[in-house]
């Protein structure tokens, strides 16, 4: 590849993960930012890919100086009252992460979802908090609008910077 390439490459790819951060509602932001400031603490949730870049997100919430986990790790603590559950599942259809959510709210923990479907589930849907990423996913990574970056994954740029 050369430098030209490169640049066009980069540019676009810059271009894909702006354009899905830019489609999400403000309002949709602050109070994502309102919840895991004001929780706590945090417990985050995704498999695959999601869960990935979810344990990114996690870590720089723990550096940042918050009391956040991973969940499923033996360190873990329990959720409760004034506890964050994040889930982040792109594609919409939770499974696993649809009971996860569950026992959190059943012990008092809030829920919020990141998600790239707004059609999701009603188990995402019904989360305190549902975070619409619009951007592409393994589920729609085919047509002529698909996306160039790795595996289609534009909807994995929220967990912020390396």
């Amino acid at each position: 590849m050369n430098t030209t390439n490169w640049a066009a490459w980069t540019n676009q790819a810059s271009g894909e993960l702006a354009a899905a951060l830019l489609g999400v509602v403000p309002d949709e932001i602050d109070r994502m930012a309102d919840e895991i400031l004001t929780a706590r603490q945090i417990v985050c949730s995704g498999l695959g890919w999601e869960g990935l870049m979810v344990r990114a997100l996690c870590m720089r919430l723990m550096h940042l100086g918050l009391d956040a986990h991973m969940a499923f790790e033996m360190t873990t603590p329990r959720v409760g009252g004034g506890d964050l559950l994040i889930v982040s599942s792109g594609p919409g259809q939770p499974g696993t992460l649809a009971a996860l959510m569950s026992q959190a709210r059943g012990d008092g923990a809030r829920t919020l979802v990141e998600t790239a479907q707004s059609d999701s589930s009603p188990a995402l849907q019904a989360a305190e908090v549902l975070i619409v990423l619009p951007a592409q996913t393994l589920a729609d990574d085919t047509g002529a609008a698909a996306s160039m970056l790795p595996m289609g994954r534009s909807s994995s740029g929220w967990s912020g910077p390396s």
